[in-house]
């Protein structure tokens, strides 16, 4: 069905005032959210932060069953935590990982997640292999499948990278993970929102996200997805007593579901804000959505690829709706700060944030312009247009 995009744009408030093109960074929020931000906020103002939570427990339950929802996994295997980092760490760190052990990963990792590795790693005495990647850019399943053995503690894939524009085919990936029984941990943090996300169909048994980005939810949110029958296998890095219970003296019980994963304190505000935020996306259709977001991408790299001195530098036999570019007449951070005076977002994005990947294409910062289903083609010409002033100024 396709969206009703006057519907979608009165519901953003924020399209009438700026052109954004950074939901790759964080997306304009719906109206709901925000008012359901606003209104528990203003319940913590009038009567208190803990009473307005017991108010709410009826929303925070429907967030676990929305989120659960949207990914085709139950209630209690949904942690929800402050954000997409947090989310993944706490699936990784409960790894029991020994020295000998493998973790397959690819060249187009989040920093963030390669960082883990390498610390762990240093610590365990497990490696870090890095599975080479197709002449696309993707994650070569081939060489991942010549590349498994008895070695292999884990995979850890990131869906959709920072940069590029590519999906990686993970239900492939789940498929080679599952066969040989190792655990797959799938970084979804730029696909959550922006495309259909079913854990079976997937084979991941960890999955982590954030809801500031293509979720159009508050930032501070994000969560976790462990297959049940995974949970007791991990022991989170950090307990306290909301994880875990104090039974006695020198004892205490790791509580059975994936909140185990969680910590008392949170964003009740912001996890309210995260179910309305999924119940928005399920409402349209998370193909609905990806059809119309990949549609605008293309629509955007068809564009730039005719502005003179522009390199759009994505790759992927899928594309999603981040697109990357650098121009010879200026640097990335000179373009982002042009096009913010008149008022247009966007990002950059550097070869640190993903750098086996940067330094194999030898990338330069890259302008990342990443568009929503709420964006118009009119903006994509304006956008185009404003990129041609801001490069002739260097002529």
């Amino acid at each position: 069905m396709p969206i009703d995009l006057d519907a979608v744009r009165a519901d953003t408030p924020g399209t009438d005032h700026v052109l954004h093109f950074n939901s790759a960074g964080a997306s304009l929020p719906p109206q709901p959210v925000l008012d359901a931000q606003m209104t528990h906020l203003e319940r913590e103002a009038m009567i208190g932060g803990y009473e307005a939570e017991a108010d709410a427990a009826e929303r925070l339950r429907h967030t676990y069953d929305a989120i659960a929802h949207m990914l085709g996994g139950d209630a209690d295997e949904v942690a929800i935590v402050e954000n997409a980092t947090r989310a993944w760490d706490m699936a990784f760190y409960a790894m029991p990982f020994e020295e000998g052990d493998r973790i397959l990963t690819s060249r187009a990792a989040y920093a963030s997640n390669h960082i883990a590795c390498l610390q762990v790693a240093k610590r365990t005495g497990a490696t870090v292999d890095v599975v080479p990647s197709t002449t696309r850019g993707e994650i070569d399943v081939d060489a991942l499948r010549s590349a498994m053995d008895d070695d292999v503690a884990l995979i850890a894939l990131t869906h959709v990278p920072t940069n590029g524009g590519l999906v990686n085919p993970a239900a492939e990936v789940g498929t080679i993970a599952r066969d040989a029984e190792v655990p797959f941990l799938l970084d979804a943090c730029q696909s959550a929102g922006q495309m259909p996300l079913s854990v079976d169909e997937l084979g991941c048994t960890m999955l982590s996200a954030t809801g500031r980005k293509y979720l159009r939810g508050p930032r501070g949110t994000g969560f976790l997805y462990v297959q049940k029958d995974g949970i007791e296998r991990l022991t989170p890095p950090l307990l306290d007593l909301h994880s875990a219970t104090w039974t006695g003296p020198d004892t205490y019980e790791i509580r059975p579901d994936a909140r185990r994963f969680e910590t008392y304190e949170g964003h009740v505000a912001g996890k309210v804000g995260l179910g309305v935020a999924v119940d928005y996306a399920l409402r349209l259709g998370l193909d609905s959505i990806r059809k119309r977001v990949q549609s605008l991408a293309a629509t955007l790299r068809d564009r730039l690829a005719t502005v003179f001195g522009v390199t759009v530098q994505d790759q992927g036999r899928r594309r999603c709706g981040i697109v990357t570019f650098s121009a010879d007449q200026k640097d990335a951070r000179s373009v982002q700060a042009a096009l913010r005076e008149d008022d247009i977002n966007v990002s950059v994005s550097t070869p640190n944030s993903t750098r086996l990947d940067a330094e194999a294409r030898a990338l330069p910062d890259l302008v990342r312009a990443s568009v929503h289903y709420y964006n118009t083609e009119a903006e994509i010409n304006r956008f185009v247009s404003a990129l041609r002033t801001v490069l002739a100024d260097e002529w």
